[in-house]
């Protein structure tokens, strides 16, 4: 069997794809456990996917002014749908 190599930018969204994956696991896991705070499997997946999603914004495949310029406008919802804002 022929191993292809995966172009770049299709191998960093394979990779991130997983290791979001591996994120909602890790969630879940810790809130079957109840075991919030300073849980390494959060801070392992957390790492890992903020490291691949600065690589993306390294890569120029978002830009860093229009991620924060969404984060207010999902401010925004939370203050209104959730109580994880309180102003």
């Amino acid at each position: 069997m022929i191993n292809k190599k995966l172009e770049y930018n299709t191998e960093l969204m394979l990779i991130t794809m997983e290791e979001c994956g591996e994120l909602i696991e890790a969630c879940s896991k810790t809130i079957r456990c109840e075991d919030y705070e300073d849980h390494p499997k959060m801070i392992e997946e957390v790492g890992d996917v903020l490291l691949l999603i600065e690589m993306i914004i390294d890569r120029g495949l978002v830009k860093q002014e229009d991620i924060d310029a969404r984060k207010k406008v999902k401010i925004e919802k939370l203050k209104k749908w959730s109580n994880l804002i309180n102003e």
